[in-house]
C-alpha cells in the first residue's frame, strides 16, 4: 500500500499558506486558532520570514505571534463573510458597505434614527443580507474590522454620520468610509483563516 500512495508527501506541511493575494490576502493560519487573525502586511511579512526558516530547519510551529487582531464576535461574522467572496472584490466591497449599515445601527447616534426612517435601513439591510447570504448572530458589539489609528481616522467617520441630514447623505457617508476602510485593510493588513495547527 505504501508503494501506491505517498504518505511521506501527504503529511508535510505546505510551504506556502496563500489562499488569496487580492483584493484582501488571505492566508491560513497553521496554528491552532478557531478565530480569523488581522495583522499587518510587515508584521506577517516577519512572521512569513520565521515560518520558512522554522520550516527549512525541521521544527513545527511558531513559537510567538506578531501583535495583531483577534477577529471574534460581530467581526468574526464579517470576516467570514468576506472570506466567502475573496475572489470577487465588487461582492466583498458590499457585504463591507453593508457591515457599515449594521454598525450604524448598533453604534451610531443620528437623530435619523429615531424616526420612521429607521424602517427603510432596516429593509434594505434585510434585504442585502438575503442577497449576500451575509449574517451576524448574538450579541453584536464591533462588526467593523479594526483599523490602527494612524491608517484611519474612525472619529471623524462616526462625526461624518451624526452630521448626516438625510438618509441620501447618511447612505453616501457609510459607502464612502466603508470603501475608505477597504482600500486600507486592502493595503495594510493580511488575514489568516483560523488553523488547526499541526
Amino acid at each position: 500500500m505504501g508503494e501506491i500512495i505517498d504518505f511521506k508527501g501527504r503529511f508535510q506541511k505546505p510551504t506556502d499558506n496563500l489562499a488569496s493575494l487580492k483584493p484582501w490576502e488571505f492566508r491560513r493560519a497553521d496554528w491552532e486558532t478557531p478565530h480569523f487573525i488581522q495583522m499587518l502586511k510587515s508584521q506577517s511579512a516577519k512572521l512569513e520570514t520565521h515560518r520558512q526558516e522554522v520550516y527549512k530547519e525541521g521544527h513545527k510551529g511558531i513559537r510567538q505571534l506578531p501583535p495583531h487582531f483577534v477577529l471574534k464576535g460581530g467581526m468574526g461574522y464579517t470576516i467570514r463573510a468576506a472570506y466567502a467572496y475573496r475572489g470577487n472584490e465588487e461582492t466583498m466591497r458590499e457585504v463591507y458597505y453593508l457591515t457599515g449599515l449594521v454598525d450604524c445601527m448598533i453604534n451610531q447616534v443620528n437623530p435619523l434614527l429615531r424616526t420612521d426612517l429607521l424602517r427603510a435601513m432596516y429593509k434594505e439591510i434585510f434585504r442585502m443580507k438575503k442577497a449576500l447570504n451575509t449574517h451576524w448572530y448574538g450579541s453584536l458589539d464591533q462588526v467593523l474590522l479594526p483599523i490602527d489609528a494612524y491608517f484611519y481616522n474612525e472619529p471623524a467617520y462616526r462625526s461624518s454620520l451624526r452630521r448626516a441630514r438625510t438618509m441620501k447623505e447618511l447612505y453616501r457617508m457609510i459607502r464612502k468610509g466603508t470603501d475608505e476602510m477597504f482600500d486600507i485593510l486592502a493595503l495594510q493588513y493580511v488575514f489568516y483563516s483560523p488553523g488547526v495547527g499541526g
